[in-house]
């Protein structure tokens, strides 16, 4: 998965050129105001601050629907365009109104990085790492800020230090920019699919994940086209279809078409309600609540953590069944529905602790053939995925699904003709033994009882069961209904229950975000941190307090780095919803410690340590939460035909939010001052932990297909309700 690292990487520079900007104008705007005479002008000044969000503004409301029209990679490149040309303006910048003109382009740029770079990611990143890619924007946007604090830092120990170099020198590293993004990064393969460009998609993909079989992936993609309709949640016992053809009553069965040419299975209805059916009416037992959103507990029966084992692991349904059902002979075939029920109590009596989040990549089925390789006879071995490589007994590799331990299937529609139904897929927990390690099975009879017990999400599928079913390719079956896979729902789709109901959470959740006051802090750290008296810490050493304001702002944000560095590693394992749940405390009690240190008396230097511990422990706590979450859950939880409208949605929400923030700042601090600002900020977050506890779900390693699926679900059973 080398290829999507490095992509992530290229285009998170994006995110580095804000963070710079965003620390340099902070540093600056100390001598901005000393020669535009701004000291009794704080609307001035605060506007000087807010023009790059006006710009980024502005550009937002075009961005999400032109990136839909144009593509990611285009305007990525117009992004670092836009960079380079406000840092030359900058540069000059003889009066305030061409500084204004010039953070007005500034904000452009950013405005296209900051939407659309978490998008690119999630587009182009396989679902197992998305979380992690995804945050770094945040850890690239803290390097630039702490590379432009340590700069500016240098040119104010200077005799005459200037705020047009230090704003200029932005256009150097947007040159790197532009030559990642127009010699490297590739074009979305979700938006070439969109469009219809297969063949450009299929290869973007190859590679992306370093191998030639992507049909799986080919296949979710042109699914995700598809926007509402009704989803249904059913369970399956499967197996090969190799075996169970010849030894099943056929009325019972359903065969399941894999998305790769060749692979079928036979499914056998399973009766009954389901735990996730429960689940999605009445709450799972751990999070019990009338007012939590019946979406929250649906996505957490999907990750559900057992008091037992410790770990996070797949729990879609009960343990009914495991991932293989090994029988003694062949006459045990015909009641492989019974014995996948026993193995199961076995298992669950067991009460094993050795299992392991691998259960949750794990693939539905291990072999993949045509039916005269499978006729052939039994394998010598049965392998199972270990990391993220599925292999064949011969050592060959396989298909990986669609990622996250789902696979992608499709049956025949009975009740309308020529109509294929499409299945995400995915094992239920199976036994505690297996860790994902390779299971030997000898070259026997006792091969041939391979069935698991699956859960499914069923909804219409874009496909035609002539093209699909004929066993053509992925790229042919498109290439016969063109037009059916890539018709554009329009506007009305933003009014699917599923996509209106992710719209609460997006929009939700970026109010909430901004207004916890993270960027008019980091705008405005020099000059909060001056005046809390963090002078008085280093004038022994004979810095200036402006000076001192500076390499305070520096260590800080040189703290947060290995921050994100924990979020990082917990993204994807933890999960978004955990580590908001967790931060947004620590950011509570950040605030409330910085309010009580300015309202209480306690001495210059009690005071300037306390309100820097509580500016640093803010800003760490920040960026390993509530910082990267909200852009990628919001570039994960929408359909790929609505999706650039919906986060353009959001990010408008995000920067009229900034807005407010960042240019009342300068009028609170003067009329309310420091603890009467961080008061507000503290009960932001209050209702930030209430807001995500009750409507928030867990998106982690899911692909973003079943993702909106899952919405979909959520959103008409929280209706019915």
């Amino acid at each position: 998965m080398s290829g999507a690292v490095l992509i992530a990487l290229a285009a998170a520079i994006g995110n580095l050129l804000q963070g710079w900007d965003n620390a340099t104008i902070a540093g600056s705007v100390l001598y901005i105001k000393k020669e535009f005479n701004l000291q009794t002008q704080p609307t001035m000044e605060g506007l000087i601050v807010a023009m790059s969000l006006i710009g980024a503004t502005v550009i937002t409301t075009f961005s999400g629907p032109v990136s839909d029209m144009l593509g990611r990679r285009p305007m990525l490149i117009i992004s670092s365009v836009l960079y380079f040309l406000s840092g030359l303006v900058m540069l000059w910048s003889p009066n305030v109104y061409v500084l204004l003109l010039a953070r007005l382009l500034d904000g452009f740029g950013i405005g296209l990085a900051v939407t659309l770079v978490p998008v690119y990611i999630s587009e182009t990143a396989p679902p197992e790492i998305r979380g992690q890619l995804n945050t770094f924007p945040q850890f690239t946007g803290c390097v630039g800020m702490f590379l432009s604090y340590c700069m500016v830092f240098g040119m104010s120990l200077t005799p005459s230090p200037s705020w047009r170099l230090m704003l200029g020198v932005l256009s150097i590293p947007s040159l790197a920019y532009f030559f990642f993004t127009l010699f490297y990064l590739p074009e979305s393969p979700r938006w070439l699919v969109s469009k219809g460009r297969m063949k450009e998609a299929k290869q973007v993909l190859q590679r992306l994940r370093g191998r030639e079989d992507v049909s799986g992936e080919m296949a979710l993609l042109m699914e995700g086209l598809g926007v509402g309709g009704e989803v249904s949640i059913e369970e399956y016992i499967i197996g090969p279809d190799s075996e169970l053809v010849d030894n099943q009553d056929e009325k019972d069965q359903i065969k399941l078409y894999g998305a790769e040419e060749g692979l079928s299975w036979i499914a056998k209805p399973v009766t009954g309600q389901s735990t996730l059916g429960l689940a999605s009416r009445h709450g799972s037992m751990a999070n019990q609540s009338m007012l939590m959103d019946p979406l929250v507990t649906l996505f957490g029966s999907v990750h559900e953590k057992l008091p037992e084992m410790g770990s996070m692991r797949s729990m879609l349904f009960s343990n009914v069944g495991s991932m293989f059902n090994i029988t003694e002979n062949q006459e045990k075939h015909e009641q492989w529905d019974e014995e996948s029920q026993k193995d199961d109590e076995h298992h669950m009596s067991d009460g094993s602790g050795a299992e392991s989040d691998d259960n949750l990549r794990s693939p539905l089925l291990s072999r993949q053939g045509t039916n005269a390789e499978t006729n052939m006879g039994p394998p010598t071995s049965l392998s199972m995925r270990q990391g993220s490589n599925l292999m064949h007994a011969n050592g060959e590799q396989a298909s990986m699904g669609i990622g996250g331990g789902w696979q992608l299937a499709y049956r025949k529609d009975e009740k309308k003709e020529g109509a294929l139904k499409r299945i995400y897929l995915h094992e239920e927990g199976g036994a505690g033994s297996r860790r994902g390690s390779i299971i030997s099975l000898p070259g026997d009879a006792h091969a041939e009882g391979e069935f698991i017990h699956a859960a499914a999400l069923v909804s219409q599928s874009v496909l035609r069961a002539d093209s699909l079913l004929g066993q053509q390719s992925i790229e042919e079956a498109v290439e016969t209904q063109p037009d059916a896979v890539t018709k554009r729902p329009g506007w009305k789709a933003l009014f699917e229950p599923g996509v209106k109901h992710a719209l609460i959470v997006g929009v939700g959740i970026q109010i909430l975000q901004q207004f916890s006051g993270i960027n008019g802090v980091l705008y405005y750290t020099p000059q909060i941190l001056e005046q809390a008296g963090v002078g008085i810490l280093l004038s022994n050493m004979g810095i200036s307090s402006d000076s001192a304001s500076l390499l305070i702002s520096a260590v800080t944000t040189l703290l947060m780095l290995p921050s994100i560095v924990v979020a990082m590693r917990l993204m994807d394992f933890a999960g978004r919803r955990w580590l908001l749940l967790a931060t947004l405390p620590v950011l509570l009690s950040s605030l409330i410690v910085l309010v009580i240190g300015n309202v209480i008396s306690l001495g210059a230097v009690m005071h300037a340590v306390i309100s820097t511990i509580s500016v640093v422990v803010y800003f760490c706590t920040f960026v390993m939460g509530f910082g990267p979450i909200p852009n990628i859950l919001c570039s994960e939880i929408f359909p790929t035909s609505v999706r650039g409208i919906c986060i353009a949605i959001c990010a408008l929400t995000f920067w009229f939010g900034d807005i407010i923030v960042t240019y009342s700042l300068p009028v609170m601090l003067t009329s309310i001052g420091l603890g009467g600002v961080f008061g507000i900020y503290a009960v932001v977050c209050a209702l930030a932990w209430v807001f995500v506890y009750l409507k928030v779900p867990e998106t982690k390693g899911m692909p973003l297909e079943v993702i909106t699926e899952f919405f979909a679900v959520g959103a008409k059973q929280a209706a019915r309700e």
